[in-house]
């Protein structure tokens, strides 16, 4: 735990907006409004946004944080990167297992999956955080462009868009992990390997914005660099997703130049709000998410899986759903008041300036 320091509010509000949607999404109980679902395959939902922002975000604060020790790879660092890294992974694991653990089945290995949300973010905070401190920062671009150029051709050359069992995707997370670790929901694990290549990508560019707001010398010159870049991801995105699908599942290149496009404008939007106007009287609610947000998630899991399993969710799905019959507007209602209750969590460490960091 640790005191707060100086921060840059306009990206805690966007990582805050950014957390409670993620547990928004995460939480609607039973049959939930299409935006509050993530695509079948192709096409892109608003709920497919929060994920993408979540590592856009993550590539700006990774810029941030590893300036302060200049980017030298001294064993500080490096080992502040790796002991970071293996315990997001860890954690990831530790949640799945926590789910099957409740129901009695401990000894799950067998059947854990592997690669989930967590697991992909410490992977991708790991190779960027290594990336940015062995690395000179003048081929971030290059390195961004060779990893969407090496997946787009892996995607279109190993029938990357099926939507079954001869998507090379599902088949090397198969013959690599076997299936009994992987996402039994659909024929490609969302959170799987060769998505990491994209994602880190993904990661780069956020990487890049930071880097580009850091050295931009007032406010105005900030905002115009992520009103810049994110109006020319958005885009180059759509125009690739004429060859290139947007599609969340696989995590296409198109979808990643579109998503960091969009959080960028959003970035710069938010700065114009908050750090140009000064309107800031808003900005508790999202605030209290964005400066614990790897604690509120993870917290929102294991509290997810905990009422689940006592019976508290479906108690209080039932109680609003007779009140409200409508089924999507009661399970929008349910997940409101989920993201409140983690409020209430993420409020309480707030208020008493904690701020918990791996």
């Amino acid at each position: 735990m640790t005191t707060q320091k100086q921060r840059l509010l306009s990206l805690d509000i966007l990582r805050g907006i950014t957390v409670a949607g993620m547990i928004m999404v995460n939480n609607g109980y039973m049959e939930s409004f299409e935006m509050l679902e993530h695509s079948e395959w192709n096409g892109m939902t608003p709920c497919d946004l929060v994920f993408p922002f979540f590592l856009f975000i993550m590539g700006i604060s990774t810029y941030l944080s590893l300036s302060k020790y200049q980017f030298q790879p001294t064993k500080k660092v490096i080992w502040k990167i790796l002991k970071r890294t293996v315990l997001l992974f860890l954690i990831g694991l530790a949640i799945h297992w926590f789910a099957h653990a409740i129901d009695g089945d401990f000894w799950c290995f067998p059947h854990l999956r592997i690669w989930a949300v967590l697991q992909r973010i410490a992977l991708c905070y790991g190779i960027v955080s290594l990336f940015a401190i062995f690395v000179s920062h003048k081929w971030v671009i290059p390195a961004i462009v060779v990893l969407l150029a090496i997946y787009s051709a892996i995607l279109l050359l190993g029938n990357g868009y099926a939507q079954d069992g001869s998507n090379i995707l599902a088949r090397v997370d198969i013959a690599l992990f076997g299936s009994e670790h992987l996402y039994h929901k659909g024929p490609v694990d969302p959170e799987g390997l060769l998505g990491t290549i994209s994602s880190v990508a993904h990661v780069l560019i956020g990487f890049y914005c930071g880097m580009r707001m850091k050295k931009a010398d007032t406010v105005n010159q900030k905002v115009i660099s992520f009103f810049f870049i994110g109006t020319i991801l958005v885009f180059a995105g759509y125009l690739l997703s004429y060859g290139l699908p947007l599609n969340k599942r696989i995590w296409s290149p198109s979808y990643v130049l579109v998503t960091c496009g969009l959080a960028s404008l959003l970035q710069g939007l938010l700065m114009v709000i908050i750090d140009v106007r000064g309107k800031k009287q808003w900005c508790t609610f999202f605030k209290v998410f964005g400066i614990n947000p790897l604690f509120i998630y993870v917290a929102s899991e294991v509290l997810s899986i905990l009422l689940g399993h006592i019976g508290v969710s479906n108690a209080v799905f039932s109680g609003i759903h007779a009140v409200i019959p409508a089924v999507k507007w009661a399970s929008l209602t349910y997940a409101v008041y989920f993201v409140l209750l983690n409020y209430i969590l993420g409020y309480i460490l707030y208020k008493r300036n904690i701020y918990i960091k791996l």
